[in-house]
């Protein structure tokens, strides 16, 4: 995670979420100053930021992107946050999660996940807090760049409570990032709605919402005391010359919670005001909640899109229902919005709960994710689209299927309508809802108004000063209101001010004429939203004019009645935008019961003052103006009439030169100051009227509205709407100007519904129309399309199919209109036509021609036209016949029929009829043997032929043709068939019994296996009694059974009987069947009871031993049973499986054939001859295991050590008993055994091999038993061993007289095997036998005692292990005879020469290759005093003993040979040469080729 430092917002660490590659790429730019080795580009989706770290790629890698990009959100405090995206990228991008102020350390609240079935990396935030609201960053990072997006999270509040907002808005003490400090910012800030300003905040990057909702309010605050001061608006006497400038702003003056009555002004109780405000904030924000959540409601999926398999060049489907109507949603495949067009299209319902995707014509390329996106949630599913089968082999064009989801498109059309029920009963609560509370808000604010009437008691009267001027008087009063109208735009606005109290007017002479002057109003600024279709924002700001101020001394309570005065305005400002919300409610109905296009409110046409949506929705039908409000007083007053008159008069006059509104009055009138306190009195009671009469009344209603028209020029098209009310007349415009009914246009009224008829459109009836009625209005475009169209009549022609005959022309012609350019194509079997030889296309501006030339049977197909514009296309098919003869009939022919009578057989009909269907065959037939073919003649077009014409045993073949009205095909030739001989049917299966009554008995069997080579044209049936050996015939010996069933009627109650049956054919009876059953004739018993006592008694891994009780037997509710049936299932399958065929009648059953260690479940079934009973199951599964037993090994004569010659193999095998089947594991020495030893296990023993084994083999074997109840250990020691080499040199020494040292060199082998041991023998000159002396010596030294003097003595010395003993090492000789002594001659001594020397290889070994099959010889030459033995090697394996191999040794001279060589003989050979004085070897290396 990324770090900032406290004085700025550089990154300063990274967290090891980065891969080492992308780390060491950022470490060498900063090391090398290659800064600018980063390339940064915008992505494809918008909003997302692309880094590349090098200039060039590699080939195959990309940076990171997103296909799409986390969504903004706003939800309530409490609720969980998803935000979710997918990257592209190679490789594969790490992505990272961040936030502009906090970490996301929390793991339990900030949890990221990763969806591997749609490539999702998900963020999801638990119970959502205001702490949380912020900005959020996703990076994805690779080795070749990052990729870089935001999102923001905006958390609503459930209360604006003043009491609550500290809890609610906890001030942020750092600095905002973004353009808090920009002024523009806080203008838009202060002249915007409150539903505008996360927007705005979004627009300058300020996430903190909370804390610009704080600060705002504190600059509001701050405004209000900077403009509280008193404005003196006068009027100029001369209204011609009024200024116009500031006709489009609209002043509003508004204190809230004073008015005037009659002439008095009092001052209003503050306490009282307070306590109105803070109830109307209350519903207020309750209000709030309640739109907000009914505004934001989450719209989810009631039944999401599923994946859809497709074959290619077929239409794919998905849809998908909404919890909440929706006009559209958003398709989207890898990222890529989709949109309306030739390959896709997408339907919405007229509820707007069913959304559709229709892809057409798939192809592999559309093979991908799809996702349906609703709000911020979404759905995905694959589309997959399949090879075509074409299982026929037909390479016709087959006909466009369209493939939907399989299983889930349940009823959509229901379950939409089920939600909609569902959703407009939530609706109406929440408008019963809205209209209590609003109620209520109105109620207050009817309190609050009035109660300024008795502001202050009657005992507190306003003072009035009048000042004599030359010419007339000034009158200053306060607390009036002021209407004006602007002519010139043709808007109404309305200013309002509101009375304040405890303000003194004074009444002044002036020179030119008597001016009035207004003081202490508090100007407020308000914004207001001009809705003219599209919701075109206005901002309007009032004026404040700065006039003459009074003296504050004059009015000692003026501070109080100014907070109380601000508290009012608070409090109305609160009603008046909750009478807008409630028409956004109202509007939101109206939209989900069909009107689509009705505006929220009256105020969406013009923005008058805060009750113009209840004065349009009265019963005059007329917006409440100047005009209507003087005709309303004029019917009071003259005077007031006369005053509103001089109102009028005063639009246009200037601006006195002392900032004061001047309103020119006649001279002479007395005491205007009451025509004006009546004039508003009675404006505020027909205000107060009206808000009254909107709330019981809301005036006319769109059920539905209009819609949207595509028409096709010089067709009609219509428009049509419904009302809530059938009285209600109303208006159509287009493009604004009013439509009046002519020739071309109709406008009808049919009850409550509204139609405008367009008899021929053209493109001058293109536009937008707009439905006014009592102040509502829906509008909707009309588009005129010119698509191309055909003539009716050459349509007609064309689709009706086509035939022509082999070789001839096939013309197609029609004509068309539509928008120029048009394009026109031509199909056959879908593969577009070009011009060729046999192809020719005319084309025109009107009509178009295709001439197929020379047709053949193979253009047979559909031919299509398309022809399409910039406004549409249109298609047309058609069928093109071609005929021609039929192909050959198909073979070969099946004999379905051969006796001794007749010949039956049938073949298949031609493969293609030529467009003609078969009418008749003609057959001819040859004996086989002779030249001849005799006719037959013709036959109707069934392909089947019976002969009867035959000779038994007799040979024949067929010819034959098919015919159609285009000819005669070529001929299919038989092969031989052969007339029957007379041969009987097989037996038949023995009869079953069907059922058994006391006076009948039902039987059925099946047909014999062999039925004699022809048809079966009956059955025989024979009875016979128990006991007697009389079978007797059951049917009449001249109706033979058609059937293979038989009811047997001629039975005596109770008796017992056996039947069987015999099958006739054309040669006669065949043989009869075994006897069935005895069966009883007597009514069916009652079916037996379940068995009890089940249980297991015995469990192995391959069977177990089932044992149960016979169940009772209770007359007239259960029967005795006569047999059982055991069933058993696996644990994970559904279906029993029957484990004997037929009944068993033992109470025990052995279940063979189980899987070790599987889980089946077992039940027993009773059966009798009423049926079978009610199964009796186990009330748990059954483990194919034996009862478990703790590992032991059985064979007592298991070696613990043994003595193996190397080179040969090893063999250690264990017998045990243990359940459940244990693990085995070998070790050599603690540690387990190599890969070369091979380890063979079984159910009840285990094995180790060592095929060729090696003096390294030589240790301690063990084998581990282990299973669940306990293990067993059994240990073998291993010695590899070979004969030992001798000693070395033998010395004699004599340290005491007497005895005889005996010392040698020790063994070769000494070091490599420590059991060796040494023997030595002795041989005295007066004894001719050798004497053992000792023996297991383990040095390399002993003391011979017993040395008598005059002897010789000879010493041998044996090397011993446990394989054998070496040959001797001889000592010299010790001692000599004792004899006379002699005179001796000395003669000069010839010192011998040792010969003696180490074996060594004067010749060596040669590289072989030989030939498989071929012999192959090799050998060497040895040297050695003594004679070396020679030892030959195969892969380091003696073959000494080999017979496959011939070796010898002459005179040093080694050969071995390979009588017959194979691939087996590959390998190295060696050949080892050792004596007593050293050991010498040479290796080489054969190679076989094929």
């Amino acid at each position: 995670m990324w770090t900032r430092g406290s004085n700025s917002g550089q990154l300063a660490t990274r967290t090891s979420r980065f891969s080492m590659v992308h780390q060491y790429i950022l470490r060498f730019n900063e090391v090398s100053g290659n800064k600018s080795a980063a390339i940064r580009r915008r992505s494809k989706t918008p909003g997302v930021m692309i880094t590349q770290y090098a200039a060039t790629l590699p080939e195959g890698k990309s940076t990171p992107d997103f296909q799409s990009k986390p969504m903004p959100v706003s939800v309530k405090e409490g609720n969980l946050v998803i935000f979710k995206a997918m990257v592209t990228g190679d490789p594969k991008p790490d992505v990272s999660w961040r936030r502009t102020k906090g970490n996301l350390a929390d793991k339990e609240k900030f949890q990221r996940k990763y969806d591997e079935s749609t490539g999702e990396h998900i963020l999801e935030i638990h119970e959502v807090s205001a702490e949380e609201a912020d900005t959020y960053k996703c990076y994805a990072v690779n080795e070749c760049g990052k990729a870089v997006c935001t999102t923001t999270l905006s958390i609503i509040d459930g209360s604006t409570i003043p009491e609550d907002f500290r809890k609610l808005l906890k001030k942020s003490k750092s600095q905002t990032a973004g353009g808090d400090n920009d002024e523009t910012f806080w203008d838009a800030m202060m002249n915007a709605d409150r539903r505008d300003y996360e927007s705005i905040c979004s627009e300058y990057g300020i996430a903190d919402l909370n804390m610009i909702l704080k600060k705002l309010e504190e600059k509001r605050k701050q405004n209000g005391k900077n403009k509280q001061k008193d404005i003196i608006i006068s009027c100029d006497n001369d209204a011609k010359k009024q200024d116009t400038e500031n006709l489009g702003k609209k002043n509003y003056i508004r204190n809230e919670g004073t008015v005037q009555h009659d002439t008095g002004i009092h001052i209003g109780d503050v306490e009282e005001a307070n306590r109105h405000n803070k109830h109307l904030t209350l519903v207020n924000a309750e209000k709030d909640l309640l739109l907000t959540e009914f505004k934001i409601s989450n719209v989810d999926f009631v039944i999401k899109i599923q994946e859809v398999k497709a074959e290619e060049n077929d239409d794919a489907l998905f849809e998908c229902v909404l919890t909440h109507p929706l006009p559209k949603i958003t398709w989207m495949r890898k990222g890529i919005l989709l949109e309306e067009g030739e390959k896709y299209n997408i339907t919405v319902s007229d509820n707007k709960l069913i959304h559709g995707l229709l892809i057409r014509d798939c192809t592999k390329l559309d093979k991908g994710i799809y996702s349906a996106v609703a709000g911020i949630i979404s759905c995905s599913a694959w589309l997959v689209v399949e090879d075509k089968r074409n299982l026929t082999g037909d390479t016709k064009k087959t006909i466009r299927k369209t493939a939907k989801a399989a299983g889930v498109q349940a009823d959509l059309e229901k379950m939409a309508k089920e939600q909609q029920i569902k959703v407009q009963g939530e609706m109406e609560k929440i408008l019963k809802a809205v209209k209590e509370k609003y109620s209520e808000a109105e109620k207050l604010k009817g309190e609050t108004l009035t109660g300024g009437d008795n502001c202050g008691g009657s005992n507190k009267t306003s003072k009035t000063q009048t000042k004599s001027t030359k010419n007339g008087i000034v009158t200053t009063f306060e607390d009036s209101e002021v209407i004006i109208e602007e002519d010139d735009l043709k808007k109404k606005k309305q200013t309002k001010g509101h009375v304040g109290c405890n303000i003194m007017s004074e009444r002044k002479n002036m020179k030119d004429a008597p001016l009035t002057t207004f003081e202490d109003w508090d100007v407020t600024r308000e914004r207001e939203q001009v809705r003219a279709g599209d919701l075109k924002k206005e901002k309007r700001s009032a004026d404040s004019i700065e006039g003459e101020p009074f003296e504050d001394s004059q009015d000692p309570g003026h501070g109080s009645n100014v907070s109380n005065i601000r508290q009012d305005q608070e409090a109305e400002h609160d009603v008046t935008e909750f009478i807008d919300q409630w028409n956004d409610v109202v509007q939101q109905l109206n939209q989900f019961r069909g009107n689509k296009n009705c505006n929220k409110s009256p105020r969406n046409k013009e923005k008058t003052n805060n009750e113009d949506w209840k004065e349009q929705a009265s019963d005059s039908n007329e917006q409440v103006s100047d005009d209507e409000l003087n005709t309303e007083e004029t019917k009071d007053s003259a005077d007031q009439g006369k005053y509103q008159q001089s109102l009028k008069q005063s639009k246009k006059s200037k601006h006195a030169a002392n900032g004061k509104c001047v309103f020119p009055g006649k001279h002479g009138e007395g005491d205007e100051t009451e025509n004006v306190n009546h004039s508003a009195n009675h404006i505020r009671r027909k205000r107060q009227d009206l808000v009254t009469n909107s709330i019981t009344d809301p005036g006319v209603q769109f059920i539905w509205g209009l819609s949207d028209v595509d028409a096709i020029i010089h067709e009609s098209a219509e428009l049509m709407c419904k009302l809530s009310r059938e009285d209600c007349e109303g208006v159509w415009f287009r493009d604004g100007k009013q439509i009046y009914p002519d020739d071309n246009v109709s406008i009808t009224m049919e009850g409550p519904i509204h139609k405008l008829v367009i008899m021929k459109c053209s493109e001058d009836n293109s536009g937008k129309y707009r439905f006014e009625a009592d102040g509502r209005k829906t509008e909707a475009m009309l588009s005129i399309r010119d698509p191309p169209r055909f003539d009716p009549e050459d349509l007609s022609a064309f689709t009706r199919p086509l035939t022509v005959k082999v070789g001839h022309n096939a013309i197609y012609k029609l004509q068309f209109i539509g928008h120029k350019p048009l394009k026109v194509q031509w199909y056959k079997d879908g593969d577009e036509l070009k011009d060729d030889n046999s192809t020719m296309i005319e084309r025109s501006a009107s009509h178009t021609r295709l001439l197929l030339s020379r047709c053949q049977r193979r253009d047979t197909g559909e031919i299509k036209i398309k022809i399409k514009n910039d406004h549409g296309f249109t298609e047309a098919v058609s069928q093109l016949i071609v005929l021609d003869k039929p192909s050959p009939p198909l073979g070969p022919a099946e004999v379905t029929e051969s006796s001794a009578l007749c010949v039956e057989f049938k073949w298949r009909p031609p493969k293609d009829d030529g467009g003609s269907p078969v009418t008749n065959y003609i057959l001819e037939r040859q004996q086989v043997g002779r030249n001849t073919w005799k006719k037959i003649g013709e036959i109707p077009g069934v392909p089947m032929y019976r002969d009867t014409d035959v000779d038994r045993g007799r040979k024949y073949c067929y010819r034959i043709w098919a015919v159609t009205s285009e000819g005669k095909s070529e001929v299919m030739e038989t092969d031989e068939m052969q007339a029957g001989k007379f041969a009987f049917p097989g037996p038949p299966a023995p009869p079953k019994v069907v059922s058994a009554f006391n006076d009948c008995i039902n039987l059925s069997w099946s047909s014999p296996s062999s039925t004699g080579g022809s048809r079966l044209l009956g059955y025989i049936l024979e009875k016979r009694k128990q006991g007697s050996n009389l079978w007797t015939c059951v049917n009449a010996p001249d109706e033979i059974i058609k059937e293979k069933k038989y009811a047997v009627t001629d039975v005596v109650e109770g008796m017992e009987y056996e039947f069987r049956v015999c099958a006739i054919n054309l040669s006669g009876a065949g043989e009869f069947s075994n006897a069935s059953e005895f069966v009883f004739a007597r009514d069916p018993k009652k079916l037996p009871g379940k068995v009890t006592g089940l249980k297991v008694t015995e469990t192995s891994y391959t069977n177990m031993v089932v044992t149960w009780t016979k169940p009772e037997d209770k007359p007239g509710i259960q029967d005795e049973a006569k047999g059982y049936f055991v069933e058993i299932r696996q644990a994970d399958c559904t279906e029993w499986c029957r484990c004997n065929s037929s009944p068993i009648i033992m109470t025990s059953f052995n279940v063979k054939g189980l899987k070790p260690m599987d889980m089946y479940w077992v039940r027993v079934i009773a059966i009798n001859d009423g049926g079978e009973g009610t199964p009796e199951e186990l009330p748990n599964y059954i483990l194919a295991m034996p009862l478990p037993v703790r590992p032991r090994f059985t064979n007592n004569k298991m070696k613990s050590f043994m003595v193996v010659r190397a080179g040969n193999s090893v063999r250690i095998r264990v017998n045990f008993e243990a359940s459940p089947w244990p693990e085995i594991r070998w070790l050599k020495d603690n540690v387990p055994v190599m890969k070369r030893v091979t380890i063979s296990n079984s159910d009840s023993s285990s094995q180790l091999l060592i095929p060729t084994s090696e003096r390294s083999d030589s240790g301690i074997y063990s084998v581990l038993v282990k299973n669940i109840v306990g293990q067993e250990t059994f240990s073998t020691e291993v010695r590899v061993t070979d004969d030992p080499k001798p000693p070395g040199p033998v010395e004699l020494e004599e340290s005491v007289p007497g005895t005889v040292t005996v010392i040698w060199q020790p063994s070769p082998d000494e070091k490599r095997d420590d059991r060796l041991h040494y023997s030595v023998a002795k041989l005295e000159s007066a004894k001719h036998t050798w004497t053992t002396v000792a023996d297991r010596l383990f040095n390399n030294r002993f003391t011979v005692c017993n040395i008598m003097q005059g002897r010789e003595y000879h010493f041998r010395v044996y090397a011993k292990n446990d394989m054998g003993i070496s040959a001797p090492s001889e000592s010299p000789t010790w001692g000599m005879e004792k004899k006379k002594e002699k005179m001796v001659i000395t003669e000069p001594t010839k010192k011998d020469c040792d010969l003696r020397c180490a074996p060594a290889f004067i010749v060596p070994l040669k590289p072989q290759t030989a030939t498989v099959g071929y012999e192959c010889c090799m050998s060497c030459a040895v040297k050695g005093d003594p004679a070396a033995r020679v030892t030959w090697y195969r892969n380091h394996v003696s073959i000494n003993t080999d017979t496959n191999y011939y070796i010898s040794n002459t005179c040093g001279v080694c050969s071995l040979l390979i009588l017959h060589v194979g691939l087996k003989d590959i390998g190295e050979y060696k050949v080892v040469a050792e004596n007593s004085l050293g050991r010498a070897e040479c290796s080489t290396v054969l190679s076989v080729r094929e």
